[in-house]
């Protein structure tokens, strides 16, 4: 029988990126835009605040745009500042590019498990709601109850098995087999 595991966000994660006012790297996403026009042009950032000294620091989204390129309810969503898009824009690697910042997910997500079923095997799929870099022995940990290193031993000795590589982090979707 398959079970699901569904990896889902529970907030925006961390920014990591230097602060200029207190050499913190850690900044945090409320889901607030800036949106600039000038004349036909149109600059957007999303707004981070530092966790320490609470500065705010822009991550750019859209520069030097004209107005009718960008698409009405987009604009719409950067007004009333969503937060769903945030976390679209926080979630697309071209944003991270171009501003230089990487994410930190610690604490910013959780794992859906459905009820174990208790027998000596078992096939479980495991789907990411989010691009969300988990390493697959701290899910199978958490999944099942058990520690890591019990989990390195089962991968060690081949009783449980995947198409993915296990001891990488991994942000798309994947099954494994469980073997007691």
């Amino acid at each position: 029988m398959l079970e699901n595991w569904v990896v889902v966000p529970t907030c925006l994660p961390t920014v990591l990126r230097r602060c200029h006012a207190c050499a913190s790297g850690r900044f945090r996403a409320n889901g607030k835009f800036r949106v600039n026009a000038n004349h036909k042009l149109l600059d957007v950032w999303l707004l981070v605040r530092c966790t320490v000294c609470g500065d705010t620091a822009k991550l750019t989204v859209l520069e030097r745009v004209n107005v009718r390129s960008v698409r009405p309810e987009l604009l719409n969503r950067l007004h009333e500042n969503d937060p769903g898009l945030a976390a679209e824009l926080l979630a697309d690697p071209s944003v991270l590019r171009r501003n230089h910042v990487s994410l930190d997910w610690e604490g910013a997500w959780r794992l859906c498990v459905d009820p174990p079923c208790h027998q000596d095997f078992r096939d479980v799929s495991v789907h990411f709601a989010a691009r969300i870099p988990v390493r697959p022995v701290r899910l199978i940990a958490e999944g099942c109850g058990l520690s890591r290193a019990e989990v390195e031993r089962l991968i060690e000795e081949g009783k449980v098995v995947s198409a993915v590589r296990l001891r990488g982090k991994v942000s798309g979707d994947f099954t494994f087999t469980l073997k007691r």
